[in-house]
């Protein structure tokens, strides 16, 4: 990493090929290449990529991979499913590909192999959840426990609320689950909303159990149960999802009712590790299960497949290219699916916590842009939101377009006009219309410019069967392994987070300072507003 990336003659390269599309269209490349859409096109683990509607052709695709070999992609890939330590920062390995790695598989880490305990936990959670599924596991006054809080907060959260929302179809008839994560104590009391203690079982889910947020709304809910049932209900209305036994066993709960994960896995590739027992307990251990083998698969075809026919490689690097070189620095993700509403907030996380990094791992400033801005809505609600700018505004927006090809909605008759609206808006996208067009079909000469599209906006669609366990799991780490690759390009730590501990640190003494506990030292406006919030409140 001793060369400045934008120094390198491949980074060069690309820099002048950037330059060399000026004026080139998709309709262009189409019409050229009758082929283009198998050229630009890639399938794993049941998932189809069409990237023919971007702005490359075959050098820029070279180019690209020259840039990956160059930053030895494959090489770190190797480092990071070996266990060493590739989160350098922290001095850690990432090593989420174990928690889906299947029993018999060898996943070496600090010169163990960290598959048998991994399988360990997954066991552990499987008996717990039939054991509420089956009602042996029951609440303190004997009734069962059918209401689940998961309290957590980032990929505490994130991941198994967007789990819970995709896997709708998979769900256990029994089983209601609901989520806290926000301080805000309004999401306490909707959430708790109707529910009753007796039937009520919440998920702390923290690593240290000391995360402030989380451990506000964990004491909240520990007044709710105890107020009800009484002190002795903790144990049966608690389980933690932790790595400190000491403040499990503080808080009331009993250490056999810890489920616990390593520090190789990091908070926002957790939900397939302890993190989703509340996923468990939606979908049942077998969907679970199944999940995990999505995961597992694109992990293979991510460590195996050449880099030109790979698909997180693929989709890391085309993200790239925008916000490097076209100066594209957000990406929308638009999946046409209803259960998928909550998938672009989790690779929100994912992405901008992962590679929202100013410095290289040698502690440099990285000379290029890197964190790509994520932000989305599910189809067809966005084409009457934000479409509009994509279509027609100043800005280039790459777009992922995520569908499924059989509904698992009881209203199937309804999907084909849904993946109709996908398609279209891609092809709407790409090749627009023209003055000429709308001149043919008559549309008077004083609105052609308000209704001609300008096209050239770029897209990928991935295709699946249909919204599986398997699917989601793989989807998942499709876009893991995509945020991998770009951050071996930038040579950033794509694991640490260090840029969420100020604002942590900084609110702990603020509210120590409002409530009268100390006196810390603040600049003029953060006085002024505490002094405006006491004023108000009636302090």
């Amino acid at each position: 990493m001793s060369v400045s990336l934008n120094t390198w003659s491949v980074w060069q390269d690309l820099q002048q090929h950037r330059q060399s599309w000026d004026g080139v269209t998709l309709r262009q490349l189409f019409r050229e290449d009758p082929q283009r859409a198998q050229r630009f096109s890639a399938e794993a683990c049941g998932l189809y990529l069409d990237y023919s509607k971007h702005l490359i052709d075959s050098e820029t695709v070279r180019l690209l991979m020259a840039l990956a070999r160059g930053r030895h992609l494959e090489d770190r890939r190797a480092a990071m499913f070996a266990g060493e330590p590739v989160n350098r920062t922290e001095g850690r390995a990432a090593l989420h590909a174990a928690l889906r790695a299947p029993k018999g598989y060898v996943m070496p880490t600090v010169g163990m192999n960290v598959v048998p305990e991994v399988h360990q936990v997954l066991e552990h959670m499987a008996a717990f959840t039939r054991s509420i599924h089956e009602g042996r596991w029951r609440g303190a006054t004997g009734r069962p426990l059918r209401k689940v809080v998961n309290v957590g907060i980032g990929g505490s959260y994130l991941g198994p609320e967007m789990a819970w929302k995709a896997l709708r179809a998979y769900r256990h008839p029994d089983m209601d689950l609901r989520f806290v994560a926000n301080v805000d104590g309004a999401t306490f009391v909707d959430v708790t909303a109707g529910l009753d203690p007796a039937e009520t079982l919440f998920i702390i889910s923290s690593k240290t159990f000391t995360t402030l947020e989380t451990m506000t709304n964990a004491h909240q809910a520990r007044h709710w149960i105890t107020s009800a049932l009484g002190e002795a209900a903790v144990a049966k209305h608690f389980v933690a999802v932790s790595t400190n036994t000491d403040a499990v066993k503080a808080f009331g709960m009993d250490a056999e009712h810890m489920f616990g994960f390593w520090d190789w896995v990091g908070g926002r590739y957790s939900m397939d590790s302890a993190i989703g027992l509340s996923t468990m307990l939606a979908v049942g251990p077998e969907h679970f299960t199944e999940m995990l083998a999505g995961f597992h698969a694109m992990d293979i075809h991510f460590q195996t497949a050449p880099l030109e026919r790979n698909l997180p490689v693929l989709l890391g690097l085309l993200a790239l290219w925008y916000n490097n070189f076209w100066a594209a620095h957000t990406q929308a993700i638009l999946p046409y699916a209803h259960d998928l509403a909550r998938f672009p907030a989790y690779l929100q996380q994912l992405q901008m916590e992962s590679n929202g990094k100013r410095v290289d791992e040698d502690g440099h400033p990285v000379p290029v842009d890197t964190g790509t801005i994520i932000w989305g809505e599910p189809g067809t609600d966005g084409q009457h939101s934000f479409y509009q700018l994509i279509h027609q505004g100043t800005r280039l927006i790459p777009c992922d377009f995520i569908g499924f090809c059989r509904p698992l909605s009881a209203l199937a008759e309804q999907h084909d006009l849904l993946m109709a609206n996908l398609i279209a808006q891609a092809e709407a996208l790409a090749f627009g219309k023209t003055a000429e067009e709308l001149r043919a079909e008559g549309v008077a000469e004083a609105q052609v410019p308000f209704r001609m599209f300008p096209g050239n906006r770029p897209s990928s669609v991935v295709l699946a069967d249909a919204l599986t366990p398997h699917t989601l799991g793989a989807l998942v780490a499709l876009y893991e392994h995509s945020v991998f690759t770009q951050g071996v390009i930038w040579g950033i730590d794509s694991f640490d987070q260090w840029g969420v501990e100020l604002g942590k640190i900084l609110a702990q003494r603020i509210v120590a300072d409002i409530r009268g506990a100390a006196g810390h030292p603040h600049d003029a406006s953060t006085q002024a507003l505490m002094a405006r919030y006491l004023l108000i409140r009636g302090d």
